[in-house]
Order: C-alpha cells, then sequence, then structure tokens
C-alpha cells in the first residue's frame, strides 16, 4: 500500500475520533440530545475508519467490507434518527 494513501485513512480516523470526543464533550456540557447523536454517528464513523485502515492498510487479504458497510450504514441511521425524532 502506498505511504500516502496509509496516511489518509489514518487521519480520516483520528479525525472522526477527534469530533466524537468533542461531540461528546459538547453533550456532556449542554446536554443536547442532538450532540448526543451527532457523538454516537461519529463514533461510529470513527469505527467505519479503523475498519477500513484494518482492511486495506494492516490486513489487504481480509475482506472486511461487509462489515465497514453495516457500520457506516448503522453511523448514519443513528444520526438520522436523531434528526427525525429527538428534534424539538
Amino acid at each position: 500500500m502506498h505511504f500516502w494513501a496509509s496516511a489518509v485513512y489514518l487521519l480520516c480516523l483520528i479525525a472522526s475520533l477527534v469530533c466524537a470526543w468533542l461531540l461528546t464533550r459538547g453533550y456532556v456540557r449542554y446536554r443536547t440530545r442532538i450532540l448526543l447523536w451527532s457523538a454516537a454517528c461519529f463514533a461510529l464513523l470513527a469505527v467505519n475508519n479503523l475498519l477500513m485502515v484494518l482492511d486495506i492498510v494492516v490486513f489487504p487479504q481480509t475482506d472486511l467490507s461487509l462489515a465497514r458497510t453495516c457500520c457506516s450504514l448503522l453511523a448514519v441511521g443513528t444520526l438520522l434518527y436523531g434528526f427525525i425524532w429527538e428534534i424539538d
């Protein structure tokens, strides 16, 4: 795997972890439910990015595409649930 592609995957993982952490910190401070659902979404996207790094960089012979797809679907579904059912 090319060095720059691996670096991009790792930077995406770090960015989603930072977003999840900042959203969680905002939820703890303000107790706004949409921050909770957004934090959960970004946490699941961080798991998705971790699976991407494992799938493409660490274990290229293993196919984790089904797990990545399910994780991203769950992340978007979580945020969609928060937008539809929790907005006042």
